[in-house]
Protein backbone atom coordinates (compact mmCIF):
# COMPACT_ATOMS: atom_id res chain seq x y z
CA UNK A 1 0.00 0.00 0.00
CA UNK A 2 1.18 3.62 -1.18
CA UNK A 3 1.96 5.96 1.60
CA UNK A 4 1.91 9.88 2.32
CA UNK A 5 4.73 11.60 2.01
CA UNK A 6 6.34 15.29 3.62
CA UNK A 7 8.30 16.26 1.31
CA UNK A 8 10.93 19.20 2.39
CA UNK A 9 13.43 21.73 0.84
CA UNK A 10 16.74 21.74 3.15
CA UNK A 11 18.45 24.95 3.19
CA UNK A 12 15.88 27.43 5.15
CA UNK A 13 13.33 25.34 5.96
CA UNK A 14 14.95 22.69 8.09
CA UNK A 15 18.14 24.22 9.01
CA UNK A 16 19.65 27.90 8.56
CA UNK A 17 19.87 29.91 5.27
CA UNK A 18 23.94 30.85 5.07
CA UNK A 19 24.50 30.68 1.22
CA UNK A 20 26.73 27.83 -0.10
CA UNK A 21 26.56 25.20 2.77
CA UNK A 22 29.84 23.73 1.87
CA UNK A 23 30.88 22.31 5.58
CA UNK A 24 29.24 20.09 8.11
CA UNK A 25 30.20 23.12 10.57
CA UNK A 26 27.81 25.38 9.17
CA UNK A 27 24.94 23.17 9.83
CA UNK A 28 22.77 24.63 12.13
CA UNK A 29 19.02 23.43 12.30
CA UNK A 30 16.03 26.04 12.85
CA UNK A 31 14.66 26.22 16.35
CA UNK A 32 11.81 23.06 16.17
CA UNK A 33 12.85 21.76 12.75
CA UNK A 34 13.89 18.54 14.24
CA UNK A 35 11.11 17.92 16.25
CA UNK A 36 8.92 18.72 13.63
CA UNK A 37 10.25 15.80 11.38
CA UNK A 38 9.73 13.88 14.39
CA UNK A 39 6.32 14.83 14.26
CA UNK A 40 6.15 13.72 10.55
CA UNK A 41 7.68 10.28 11.60
CA UNK A 42 5.12 9.75 13.95
CA UNK A 43 2.21 10.47 12.22
CA UNK A 44 3.21 7.97 9.70
CA UNK A 45 4.44 10.10 6.92
CA UNK A 46 7.57 9.61 5.07
CA UNK A 47 10.02 12.19 5.55
CA UNK A 48 12.02 13.19 2.37
CA UNK A 49 14.58 15.57 2.07
CA UNK A 50 14.64 17.01 -1.96
CA UNK A 51 17.13 19.73 -2.49
CA UNK A 52 18.60 21.57 -5.24
CA UNK A 53 22.53 21.64 -4.43
CA UNK A 54 23.83 23.96 -7.80
CA UNK A 55 27.35 24.61 -5.55
CA UNK A 56 28.70 20.90 -6.68
CA UNK A 57 27.88 22.22 -10.43
CA UNK A 58 29.97 25.67 -9.42
CA UNK A 59 32.49 24.29 -7.61
CA UNK A 60 31.93 25.04 -4.53
CA UNK A 61 31.86 21.59 -2.78
CA UNK A 62 31.98 18.01 -3.66
CA UNK A 63 28.99 14.93 -3.73
CA UNK A 64 31.52 13.41 -1.11
CA UNK A 65 31.31 16.75 1.33
CA UNK A 66 27.58 16.96 0.38
CA UNK A 67 27.12 13.41 2.09
CA UNK A 68 29.64 14.22 5.13
CA UNK A 69 27.11 17.36 5.40
CA UNK A 70 23.79 15.23 5.31
CA UNK A 71 25.51 12.87 7.66
CA UNK A 72 25.28 15.79 10.23
CA UNK A 73 22.17 16.40 8.97
CA UNK A 74 20.80 13.10 10.03
CA UNK A 75 23.02 12.32 12.93
CA UNK A 76 21.17 15.59 14.14
CA UNK A 77 17.96 14.92 13.51
CA UNK A 78 18.56 11.48 15.40
CA UNK A 79 19.15 12.83 18.38
CA UNK A 80 15.49 14.14 19.19
CA UNK A 81 14.25 10.73 17.57
CA UNK A 82 13.66 12.07 14.00
CA UNK A 83 15.12 10.31 11.06
CA UNK A 84 14.90 11.05 6.62
CA UNK A 85 13.37 8.17 4.92
CA UNK A 86 15.25 9.33 1.31
CA UNK A 87 17.78 12.74 -0.07
CA UNK A 88 16.90 13.39 -3.44
CA UNK A 89 19.48 16.08 -4.63
CA UNK A 90 20.10 17.95 -7.87
CA UNK A 91 23.75 18.42 -8.49
CA UNK A 92 23.13 20.39 -11.68
CA UNK A 93 22.65 24.32 -12.55
CA UNK A 94 23.70 25.61 -16.20
CA UNK A 95 26.08 28.28 -14.93
CA UNK A 96 28.29 25.45 -13.31
CA UNK A 97 32.02 25.66 -14.06
CA UNK A 98 32.33 21.38 -13.45
CA UNK A 99 31.88 20.23 -16.84
CA UNK A 100 30.20 17.23 -15.28
CA UNK A 101 27.70 18.93 -13.63
CA UNK A 102 26.82 22.05 -16.04
CA UNK A 103 23.72 21.03 -17.52
CA UNK A 104 20.71 21.64 -18.02
CA UNK A 105 18.17 18.89 -16.38
CA UNK A 106 15.06 17.04 -15.34
CA UNK A 107 15.77 17.12 -11.55
CA UNK A 108 16.36 20.56 -10.56
CA UNK A 109 13.32 21.81 -8.77
CA UNK A 110 10.74 22.94 -9.82
CA UNK A 111 11.48 20.19 -12.37
CA UNK A 112 9.66 16.60 -10.99
CA UNK A 113 12.58 14.11 -11.17
CA UNK A 114 13.67 13.88 -7.63
CA UNK A 115 10.12 13.45 -6.22
CA UNK A 116 9.25 10.93 -9.24
CA UNK A 117 12.21 8.46 -8.24
CA UNK A 118 11.59 9.48 -4.38
CA UNK A 119 7.83 7.97 -5.34
CA UNK A 120 9.18 5.17 -7.01
CA UNK A 121 11.47 4.17 -4.52
CA UNK A 122 9.49 4.93 -1.21
CA UNK A 123 6.37 3.38 -2.61
CA UNK A 124 4.69 7.06 -2.56
CA UNK A 125 1.16 8.26 -3.06
CA UNK A 126 2.13 11.93 -4.28
CA UNK A 127 -1.82 12.85 -4.32
CA UNK A 128 -1.67 12.37 -0.94
CA UNK A 129 1.43 14.16 -0.08
CA UNK A 130 2.67 17.73 1.21
CA UNK A 131 6.18 19.78 -0.45
CA UNK A 132 7.07 22.35 2.34
CA UNK A 133 10.12 24.73 1.57
CA UNK A 134 10.83 28.40 1.44
CA UNK A 135 11.08 29.41 -1.65
CA UNK A 136 8.56 29.73 -4.84
CA UNK A 137 10.49 26.87 -6.68
CA UNK A 138 8.69 24.18 -3.75
CA UNK A 139 5.60 25.59 -4.19
CA UNK A 140 5.69 25.16 -8.04
CA UNK A 141 7.42 21.72 -7.75
CA UNK A 142 3.98 20.91 -5.50
CA UNK A 143 1.70 21.90 -8.25
CA UNK A 144 4.14 20.24 -11.03
CA UNK A 145 3.71 16.79 -8.94
CA UNK A 146 -0.06 16.99 -7.91
CA UNK A 147 0.78 17.60 -4.02
CA UNK A 148 -0.33 20.14 -1.44
CA UNK A 149 2.19 23.00 -1.01
CA UNK A 150 3.24 24.82 2.48
CA UNK A 151 5.62 28.10 1.88
CA UNK A 152 7.91 28.62 5.41
CA UNK A 153 8.72 32.20 6.19
CA UNK A 154 12.12 31.08 7.54
CA UNK A 155 15.32 31.39 5.17
CA UNK A 156 14.42 33.13 2.13
CA UNK A 157 10.16 32.31 2.65
CA UNK A 158 9.27 36.02 4.24
CA UNK A 159 11.44 38.11 0.84
CA UNK A 160 9.12 35.31 -1.29
CA UNK A 161 6.08 35.60 0.29
CA UNK A 162 6.46 39.49 -0.22
CA UNK A 163 6.88 39.43 -3.62
CA UNK A 164 4.45 36.85 -4.25
CA UNK A 165 1.73 39.23 -6.05
CA UNK A 166 4.64 39.90 -8.40
CA UNK A 167 6.22 36.58 -9.25
CA UNK A 168 4.02 33.84 -8.11
CA UNK A 169 2.62 31.63 -10.89
CA UNK A 170 1.64 29.24 -7.89
CA UNK A 171 0.41 29.61 -4.85
CA UNK A 172 0.81 27.65 -1.56
CA UNK A 173 -2.00 25.68 0.13
CA UNK A 174 -0.36 27.24 3.11
CA UNK A 175 1.77 29.84 4.32
CA UNK A 176 3.55 28.96 7.93
CA UNK A 177 6.05 30.51 9.96
CA UNK A 178 8.35 27.57 10.18
CA UNK A 179 8.49 24.16 9.68
CA UNK A 180 6.63 23.21 13.19
CA UNK A 181 3.57 25.40 12.10
CA UNK A 182 3.85 23.77 8.50
CA UNK A 183 3.62 20.27 10.29
CA UNK A 184 0.60 21.59 12.66
CA UNK A 185 -0.95 22.71 9.36
CA UNK A 186 -0.05 19.25 7.32
CA UNK A 187 -1.63 17.02 10.58
CA UNK A 188 -4.64 19.26 10.57
CA UNK A 189 -5.50 18.98 7.23
CA UNK A 190 -5.23 15.24 6.89
CA UNK A 191 -7.15 14.60 9.55
CA UNK A 192 -9.97 16.91 7.78
CA UNK A 193 -9.49 14.84 4.96
CA UNK A 194 -9.74 11.62 7.07
CA UNK A 195 -13.38 12.77 8.27
CA UNK A 196 -14.68 13.70 5.12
Amino acid sequence: MKRAAVFLDRDGTINEEVGYLREPGALILIDGSSEAVRRINEAGFSAVLVTNQSGIARGYFTEAMLEVIHARLCAALAEVGACLDGIYVCPHHLEGSVAAYTRKCDCRKPQTALVKQAARDLNIELSDSYMVGDHFKDIELARNSGMRSVLVLTGHGQEEWDRADAVMRSWPDYVAANLSGAVDWILANRNRSARQ
